[in-house]
């Protein structure tokens, strides 16, 4: 291979890179610590993650992306290129890179991706969205007059879309997803527990609970934290099953943005729903209870992907097999195709 044609998923919770051709080749979560009076860079990916409400004051981790999208410019394209340099290694050859982005994304977010890629050494940046991706990754034929309806459920946003014909027919996105679960729980912690508890914590207790009582059973989880009381460390043991209720509130948006683009699909796409179902992926779909409640909710069934996690990653270097669709920009053909198909020679 003369190039590197990089696929990734840029998530506000992870970063998972797929090489064309070769498959994952990193899967990191997306923060990066450094020092705030010299700048230089402490961690990046799962070493940063691990600083993450830990760090003395003078050194700051955080997670740089925001819904999907660049939240600090700066700190993104310091983190892409380090993942860039872990893929490529010592070549000179700059890399082509396909990144996906949510459904709903404004001009100026999409421009912000692009130069955060180009900043970090990409020689060329396409964007394309989250469930055409996803639809790619989960090996499904886009290129066929039938509806496919995709879930994918991440760290900030879920985004719904039917595909048909190598397009996207309706779409929705919302912000909801995995990082909602865990603030919802935090939430409900410190308001009725007095315990103040933080996002990982938060993070093990969704998992352990689900978002349905069937899920959540009988077992107990335990949370540790501050008591807001006393402000000395407090251990609770509770019910999965409150967490799960607690969850179950944020699950159910869930369902409403799905059952939104099912109202605006044409009617004889949703006969093939119908037929097909519905494919959940995205990291957020393997939670307890979520596959099993969309499914009855719309009346639709609904299977988990092969590869919940990776298949936006592994869709986004398949793009690479349709240089048409990206030469013309996926997000809008019109408006972005100078601007998704900038090139450094």
């Amino acid at each position: 291979m003369s190039s590197f044609d990089i696929g990734m998923d840029l998530g506000t919770s992870n970063v998972t890179v797929c090489l064309r051709g070769k498959g994952i080749v990193l899967r990191e979560p997306s923060a990066i610590a450094y020092h705030k009076k010299t700048d230089e860079i402490m961690g990046v990916g799962q070493k940063a993650y691990d600083m993450l409400e830990k760090t003395p004051p003078q050194i700051v981790a955080v997670q740089p992306l925001l819904g999907g999208v660049v939240g600090d410019f700066n700190l993104t394209t310091d983190m892409i290129k380090v993942f860039l340099q872990r893929v490529c290694g010592s070549s000179m050859v700059k890399p082509r890179v396909v990144i996906c982005v949510p459904s709903v994304i404004t001009e100026v977010e999409a421009r912000a991706v692009i130069d955060a890629a180009m900043s970090a050494g990409a020689r060329k940046v396409y964007l394309v969205e989250e469930p055409f991706a996803a639809a790619l990754g989960s090996g499904i034929d886009i290129t066929k007059p039938q509806g496919n309806m995709i879930v994918n459920v991440g760290g900030a946003t879920t985004n719904v879309a039917v595909v048909s014909l190598k397009g996207i027919v309706t779409k929705n996105s919302v912000k909801v997803a995995g990082g909602a679960f865990d603030e919802a729980i935090i939430k409900h912690i410190r308001l009725e527990h007095a315990l103040l508890i933080g996002q990982k914590m938060a993070e093990e207790a969704k998992i352990q609970s689900g978002c349905t009582q069937a899920y959540a059973g009988e077992r107990t989880v335990v949370l540790k934290g501050r008591c807001l009381k006393t402000g000395l460390p407090k251990r609770l043991e509770i019910p999965a099953k409150e967490l799960a209720t607690v969850c179950l509130s944020v699950a159910l948006e869930i369902v409403s943005a799905v059952q939104l683009v099912i109202e605006q699909t044409p009617p004889e796409l949703v006969g093939d729903l119908q037929d097909n179902g519905i494919t959940l992926c995205g990291a957020g779909a393997k939670l307890g209870g979520l596959l099993e409640l969309i499914s009855q909710e719309t009346k639709l069934e609904t299977h988990l992907t092969e590869d919940p996690e990776d298949c936006v990653a592994l869709g986004t270097a398949k793009a690479f097999d349709f240089e048409e669709e990206l030469e013309y920009g996926m997000v809008d053909p019109v408006t972005y195709r100078m601007d998704l198909t900038q090139e450094i020679e």
